[in-house]
Formats: C-alpha cells, structure tokens, sequence
C-alpha cells in the first residue's frame, strides 16, 4: 500500500527513500497529478525512479484497482512494437497465427505506462497521437476499429523538446503527453539522500545474505556521496549489493569499493582540483604520462582505449547489461557498441 501524507513526513512514496527538496517536489507533483485524468510525462535519467511514480499515480488515481501495463519501447524493433501495442490478427504478418489483443486493450479502465517514449518511430508516433486523441486503434492487419479507455503515462530519459526540435518526435504528439511533466532529479542532484539510501540498501541485503548488520566507514560514505553516479538509485543499489557480498567485515570500508571509487577519492582530495570531468581527465593523462616509460609510443591508444573501455563497461552495467539502451545513451548504435565489446574483451551476453 502507497503510504498516506503525515505532518511528520508531507509527502512520500512506497518505494522511495529520500527526504531532500527535489523529492519533495516530485512526492508533491505525484499525489496532484494521481487525482486527476491527465497523460503525464516523466522525464529523467535511467534509474531515476520513472517506473516506481508511474505506478504510484495509477495506485493512488480513481484506476487504482484496474490494471497497471508497462511497454518498454526502447527494447522492440517498430513492427514488434506495434503489434505488442495495438495487437494483430491471424494472418497480418508471418507468425501471426491467432489473433491477439495489445498492451492497450489490456490497460483497459486502467493505466499504460509507455517507457522510453522518445524510442518511437514516426510511424508509430502518429498511431499514438490517434490514441491520444481518439482513444480508438485498429489492431495491425484490420479494419475494425477498438475504443479503449485508458490512461496514458509516457517516461524518457531524454528531454523531448530537444527531440521536437531536431524533428525525431512530433510535437503534436509531444503536448499531447506533456499535459503534466514530473522531473525526476538525478541521484547527484540529492546528495543529502545517497546516506539514507546506502543505509537502506546495506540493511535490505544483509538481510537477503543472511549475514549480520554491517556498518560503513565515514571515507566510504564520503566516496559514495561525490560519486556522479551515471546509473543513479539502481547504480548504487548494485554497488551496495556488491560489497555486501564481497565483504568479509562487518564495516563496509573504502577498501571494498569499486576502484572507480577509490581513484575519485584521492582525485578528490588532490588540492586545487574539482571533480568535474575536465579536471579528472587531466588528471589522468598526467597519470599516464608520468606512468608510461621512456621512449613509449603508443600512450594514445593505451590511455585512450583504457578510459572507452571503462565508459562501456561502466554504462552497460547502468543500464542493466540492455545493449540498445547502452549503445543510445553513449550516443552509438548497436553495431558498434557490439564491436567494441569485442575489441575490449567484454561481456556481450546480455542483449534486449
């Protein structure tokens, strides 16, 4: 069950764990928007939490007790998409054997929750406005048309204006989903909650592992606090599991940590140094200057390949091992996402 607001604690949602200005805010804009009928878009960085308010707006709406359907559009070729949307008929393409209803049809008197909406294709984009608009589809391959009723919630993890104006998404279809915006902050822009958080998940996987209550180090929590964290909440709920596991103390030290981690720290600490990216990338190259012995040449592709590697490895892990979502927040398709894996000796296994 969503719990309810209290003087204690005005806002809140099942599932989160934050108490900073920025979570307030979404808390806020969650429960207005839950009593209303209006499409919702909720724009933030992957792991930010878009699903988790998606469902908190359809729990705490009059549609609570209908169903609550998730379509992720980022993880389907476009027909694939749109035969799982608006369902097909025997017959309209190959392996279509029976009819079969889509994810609309099932979100009837309910709510759909459509994740990584800037994904689409023209094409589909304008069966969506119809939606939209007309509430009413035609399954592929027919002619038949379907009414349905249902509510409408839409996530991107890019800002869909900046899509309008380089005429990858519709802007009609664009006002029809931004009726009413939540921003989720990134986890770097609440870092009074990352403590909270480490805390939360540290208790959550002691229990799972059925290990004693583990503590943590004040140089570990400050190294987790200055972290970017690209992968936000689920980034950091995975490097907590990880220490958890790896621990063979009660204290989760710094030690323990990721070396991403440590060399942030000392990074950190150097005097005179921020830890923006200018200043860390600087600091690496001189590192691997100063590391690389005389007459050395191929620092370039050492220091080079080292640092996209690194990158790779690390945005695969954020993104849950789903290449296609790797490949377009790294700014690169598919194919060459897979040639580098193979060029750097990593993990391909994991593919939609």
């Amino acid at each position: 069950m969503l719990r309810k607001p209290t003087d204690d604690y005005p806002q809140s949602i099942a599932g989160f764990i934050g108490t900073s200005p920025a979570m307030q805010d979404v808390y806020a804009m969650t429960h207005r928007v839950a009593a209303s009928t209006a499409s919702v878009l909720l724009v933030g960085e992957t792991g930010t939490g878009k699903e988790l308010i998606a469902r908190a707006i359809h729990e705490l709406s009059q549609r609570g007790s209908g169903p609550f359907v998730r379509v992720n559009c980022g993880a389907l070729s476009e027909s694939l998409l749109e035969s799982e949307l608006f369902g097909h008929v025997r017959g309209s393409f190959t392996g279509a054997v029976a009819n079969r209803a889509g994810r609309f049809e099932a979100a009837h008197t309910g709510t759909i929750f459509l994740d990584e909406i800037n994904s689409t294709t023209p094409k589909l984009q304008v069966k969506l406005l119809r939606v939209l608009q007309e509430r009413e589809f035609e399954r592929v391959g027919d002619t038949e048309t379907i009414q349905v009723d249902t509510r409408v919630i839409a996530a991107s993890n890019r800002e869909l204006l900046d899509e309008v104006a380089k005429e990858t998404f519709r802007e009609d279809l664009y006002y029809r989903l931004n009726v009413v915006p939540i921003y989720l902050p990134p986890l770097r822009g609440r870092r009074t909650d990352i403590p909270l958080l480490v805390n939360h998940f540290l208790e959550t996987y002691c229990r799972d592992n059925a290990r004693d209550k583990m503590t943590i180090h004040s140089s570990a929590m400050e190294a987790l606090t200055r972290h970017h964290w690209p992968g936000n909440v689920r980034e950091l709920q995975n490097v907590v599991e990880r220490c958890v596991i790896m621990s063979d103390s009660d204290e989760l030290t710094l030690k323990i940590l990721p070396p991403a981690f440590r060399g942030e720290q000392s990074a950190v600490a150097m005097p005179g140094r921020g830890g923006d990216l200018d200043s860390l990338a600087r600091d690496l190259v001189e590192q691997g200057m100063a590391s690389a012995p005389d007459g050395d040449v191929n620092l370039f592709d050492r220091v080079v390949s080292r640092v996209e590697r690194e990158l790779i490895a690390q945005m695969l892990a954020a993104c849950d091992g789903v290449q296609l979502k790797a490949a377009a927040r790294l700014g690169i398709n598919r194919n060459t996402l897979r040639k580098k894996l193979l060029e750097h000796g990593l993990d391909e296994s994991t593919d939609e």
